[in-house]
């Protein structure tokens, strides 16, 4: 299936390692200008964008802010003008995931996980969506959510949990007030996936098993296999879905 993506451009934030970079890879396969929005590591986060765009011939650049801040993702909507004009696609996916049982949470890990994963979320898509309608854009919004949006699957994660049941109904809300507009927001609620960020715990064997055990199809997710159902979410192929969290769990949340 074409998804008719090529030559369209896209924000995804934390986009340079993780989850992120999968789901840039596979936009940038899909044809699209990618902008893979970094906070650390500057040099790897050049590298990235320059090698992704040799593999597949578009115009990927790694662009550095930090997305609980404001004035830091103004500025990368106004570097995105300067280099490709426009941008048709915002995948929010950077996010912080700590490990802290309430009693040991401080205001400050508190604040400072909504800040990233739900704030962030909201503070990007606001400024996409004016900048979609400014542009005469019918744009996609796509965030990641998590499983743990929808159930306390473990402990010591209650910022993240709220974080991201926020992303959720966030979405449900910029959906409702946008798809009339022609922006279409949607989410995708991945479970545990195989990356840099889980691999300690998922290259410890009873760790692994504790995991396939509980995912119906028996195994964890690669990055691709998210980034795959971004990539639709993203297209005009989606269009006629709106408001929705797509479950890409392997059958977690059933």
């Amino acid at each position: 299936m074409d998804l008719n993506l090529r030559g369209k451009t896209a924000i995804v934030t934390g986009g340079t390692t993780g989850l992120g970079a999968g789901i840039c890879d596979v936009l940038a396969e899909e044809g699209m200008n990618v902008i893979a929005n970094y906070l650390f590591d500057p040099e790897g986060a050049e590298k990235f964008a320059t090698e992704l765009s040799a593999k597949y011939g578009t115009k990927c650049v790694a662009m550095y802010g930090d997305i609980s801040k404001a004035e830091d993702i103004d500025k990368i909507f106004v570097q995105a003008e300067e280099v490709y004009g426009h941008v048709d696609v915002l995948v929010n996916n950077a996010g912080i995931w700590p490990t802290t049982p309430i009693e040991k949470m401080s205001d400050d890990e508190w604040k400072k996980v909504v800040d990233i994963d739900l704030n962030g979320t909201f503070m990007f898509s606001k400024r996409a969506a004016i900048h979609f309608l400014k542009h005469d854009v019918k744009g996609h919004i796509v965030s990641i959510s998590s499983k743990s949006g929808f159930t306390v699957s473990s402990p010591d994660h209650a910022h993240y949990v709220a974080a991201k049941g926020g992303v959720n109904m966030m979405t449900k809300a910029l959906a409702r007030e946008f798809s009339s507009r022609g922006i279409i927001v949607n989410g995708v609620a991945p479970g545990m996936v195989r990356t840099p960020i889980n691999e300690d715990k998922l290259s410890q064997p009873e760790w692994l098993k504790y995991y396939e055990d509980r995912i119906p199809v028996g195994r964890v997710s690669t990055a691709r296999e998210v980034a795959y159902t971004v990539a639709f979410l993203a297209s005009e192929k989606g269009m006629y879905i709106a408001g929705a969290i797509v479950d890409v769990t392997g059958g977690m949340l059933i």
